[in-house]
């Protein structure tokens, strides 16, 4: 469908994602303001508890209606995409209101962040200037993916634009503050990863006995804490 415009201002299209997924996007932009629309427009498909649709996931900037097609019992993408668009059409805002505020406190630099001298270097900054950046201002969760748990945060200071690395490594340890693209992940489990690692949080970001399991969420106000080696480990041991 073609791209309408919200009462706040951004235009969103609706689209096909293959047989079982529709799409509303609100363009390519990585910005707070559409994110909180993601999040807005994902809450407000969830109330309404749609026939056939199966889960509704927001990201960056798109929100993802997953549904069981005809003749499976649900409805075709022309009826889904009719009643997603009603439903938008009413006068949907970003929610003005921040997030809920968590502090995410991490270890800065040795082996909790081998690659903070390489990311001061390449920003023209040393390592204590990059741990200020960081944590200077809270900044928000947009999305989780990749692996459960694992939160995608931004967007950071200009200064901290960096690409990714570009050689991989296979495993990244569990905890680790990785940054890229003037955004921040940090890794529930070991897993590879691209992103440049400047430190650690000994919080687990994901653990199935918890409820909820993940310790973030979309829409959360995430601020960075610099702690100590020593503090690291007193809380790694009760948390």
């Amino acid at each position: 469908m073609g791209p309408q415009d919200s009462a706040a201002g951004c235009a969103w299209r609706i689209l096909p994602q293959g047989e079982r997924c529709l799409v509303v996007s609100f363009g390519e932009r990585i910005d707070p303001h559409i994110g909180r629309l993601c999040l807005a427009a994902a809450e407000r498909l969830r109330a309404a508890g749609l026939p056939g649709v199966t889960d509704v996931v927001p990201s960056f900037s798109a929100v993802a209606v997953h549904y069981r097609p005809q003749p499976a019992g649900g409805p075709t993408f022309t009826q889904l995409a009719a009643r997603v668009e009603s439903l938008l059409d009413d006068d949907l805002q970003a929610d003005a209101a921040p997030g809920r505020p968590v502090d995410i406190p991490v270890c800065y630099g040795g082996e909790h962040g081998p690659d903070l001298t390489d990311v001061a270097h390449a920003c023209g900054m040393s390592p204590e200037q990059v741990v200020e950046l960081h944590g200077a201002v809270p900044v928000m969760v947009f999305m989780l993916g990749f692996a459960p748990g694992l939160p995608y945060i931004g967007v950071h200071d200009a200064r901290l634009d960096l690409p990714r690395r570009d050689t991989p490594r296979t495993a990244v340890a569990p905890g680790s503050v990785a940054i890229a693209n003037r955004q921040t992940v940090i890794y529930p489990g070991r897993l590879p990863g691209g992103w440049h690692v400047i430190g650690a949080t000994p919080l687990a970001l994901f653990d199935i006995a918890r409820e909820p399991p993940t310790l973030l969420r979309p829409g959360d106000s995430v601020r960075f804490v610099p702690i100590t080696p020593q503090e690291f480990d007193r809380l790694k041991t009760t948390t």
